[in-house]
């Protein structure tokens, strides 16, 4: 019998099915209890004492905890539920008769809302809500309801695809809040409780254990990945809910689940509270997230290139490629150096090292310790900040406001135009941001489209987009859109604000 291989899920945002679930609960309470011993008295003549009955001392361990409710009582008030608005296009079936190959197989597109769920945890009690990206991407309309049973609309303030987190903002202040913790100090083996709304049956909590740190699942496609693991439950809705400790500090934003059928088997992914305060602050403070890069490509090392480079095991990261004129072409950094620390912290693989560096602030000089030839040598590195793909260009960029349109668009480069599949000496515009209220969006255009020509004229600025929309202001702009790889057209009118 062929069973689908198991894959990672996002579970956040999904269209909700009506299915019979089998509905487990599961308990658990552990703990270590003292061991009387009585030691057996010799054969002795029975004029003598018998022998003193020792006890030995109980084990040095927690007592078992039959309640988690004071932590529950801590922190559910400050998970929420996101619900979320979107259009999507659904293929029509195809039409019967001579026109049914006239409007393809599979017919043309129709365009439907949609209704997706997720949670997510007030993280200051002036309205600021974290969640997923996958959670609130695309969409048209977010709500935020709170467990007290209060509603209000939220605005996105920024979102970061490549760690998959995401800043709203709601109109109440004095919420309560869950305190970070750190990530860092938190082992494999403690005991964690996971929240959230899990397929739209309300709040629920359960209980696990982090069940392994530094994980890496590769579902977003070169995002920055640094999981909690634990097989505390959670399922489809689950995403953007509070990983928190028993002392009711978020250590992690539940974000994944690995699963051949989409439902809990005990692999959940959490994004860690030190990945996730930062990249929340950088958002609620500027709305995107600003990274820095080494500019080296790097691959993991097995045993084998552990004893090729005279390394005592196999752990750092192998520099395969120095981006030329880069931080760390400029450091002196080489082809086929394996990166073993970064300012003192140990390198334990490729994924760890892209972490350490785009924690980093651009700008910074890191201190690198490698081994060449054998020998372990110390660099300095100046970092510069790492372009953002085109997805997580700021929403307030200068496109964004200028045209009137309600996108944004930077100048296709090469290796954007590798990342979409494109020639590298492709040229035009990218579009990176779509506002869901916008004419942009209206038109039809999406997020990743590059835009090649206007009313027949190349454009490969903001400027020139600005100038070729200005140029005929009575009518549409007719705009020439590639869009993974096929040509299509797209109207674009102006606002009149």
């Amino acid at each position: 019998m062929n069973k689908s291989p198991m894959r990672p899920r996002r579970f956040g945002a999904a269209w909700l099915r009506i299915a019979a679930l089998g509905l487990a609960a599961t308990a658990a309470a552990a703990g270590i209890f003292g061991v009387r011993s009585t030691l057996l008295a010799s054969a002795e003549p029975q004029t003598r004492p018998p022998a003193a009955v020792v006890v030995p001392a109980p084990l040095a361990a927690a007592p078992a905890q039959s309640s988690y409710s004071a932590v529950v009582d801590m922190v559910a008030p400050a998970v929420v539920t996101i619900r979320v608005e979107k259009t999507a296009e659904m293929e029509q079936t195809a039409m019967p008769g001579p026109f049914g190959d006239f409007f393809g197989r599979g017919g043309a597109p129709e365009r439907r809302r949609a209704g997706g769920l997720g949670s997510g945890v007030i993280v200051r009690a002036d309205g600021l809500v974290l969640t997923n990206h996958h959670v609130i991407d695309h969409a048209d309309r977010i709500r935020v309801d709170l467990a007290d049973g209060r509603s209000f609309p939220a605005t996105l303030v920024g979102s970061d695809q490549p760690s998959d987190l995401a800043v709203l903002r709601i109109a109440a202040t004095g919420l309560p809040v869950v305190p970070y913790g750190d990530a860092e100090r938190i082992k494999v083996g403690d005991v964690v409780l996971a929240f959230g709304n899990p397929l739209g049956v309300g709040q629920t909590v359960t209980m696990g254990i982090v069940s392994a740190k530094g994980r890496a699942t590769g579902i977003s496609d070169g995002a920055y990945e640094d999981f909690l693991q634990t097989d505390a439950p959670i399922n489809q809705g689950n995403s953007g809910g509070a990983l928190v400790n028993l002392r009711g500090e978020l250590v992690g934003i539940n974000a994944q689940i690995l699963s051949p059928s989409g439902g809990n088997i005990g692999l959940g992914f959490a994004i860690p509270s030190s990945m996730a305060q930062a990249v929340a602050e950088q958002l609620a403070k500027h709305g995107v997230v600003h990274r820095a890069k080494l500019g080296v490509t790097v691959q993991g090392v097995t045993s084998e290139l552990a004893a090729s480079l005279g390394a005592p095991e196999s752990r750092g990261a192998l520099v395969s490629e120095v981006e030329q004129g880069g931080p760390a072409d400029r450091a002196g950094l080489k082809q086929g150096d394996l990166v073993l620390q970064i300012d003192g912290k140990k390198v334990s693989d490729a994924n760890r090292l892209r972490n350490q560096i785009a924690s980093t602030t651009p700008g910074a000089s890191v201190t690198l310790v490698v081994r060449r030839n054998g020998r372990d040598e110390t660099l300095t590195a100046r970092l510069s900040e790492r372009e953002r793909p085109a997805v997580n260009e700021p929403q307030n960029s200068a496109a964004h406001h200028e045209s009137g349109l309600g996108m944004a668009v930077m100048p296709l480069n090469p290796s954007i135009a590798e990342q979409l599949e494109l020639p590298r000496n492709a040229t035009g515009l990218v579009v990176t941001d779509v506002a869901p209220a916008g004419l942009a969006a209206s038109a039809g255009m999406r997020e990743g489209d590059v835009i090649k020509l206007v009313n027949g004229q190349s454009v490969t600025s903001a400027a020139a987009l600005r100038a070729a929309l200005k140029a005929q202001p009575d009518r549409p702009a007719l705009v020439l859109v590639s869009r993974r790889g096929a040509d299509t057209f797209v109207a674009l009118s102006r606002s009149e604000s």
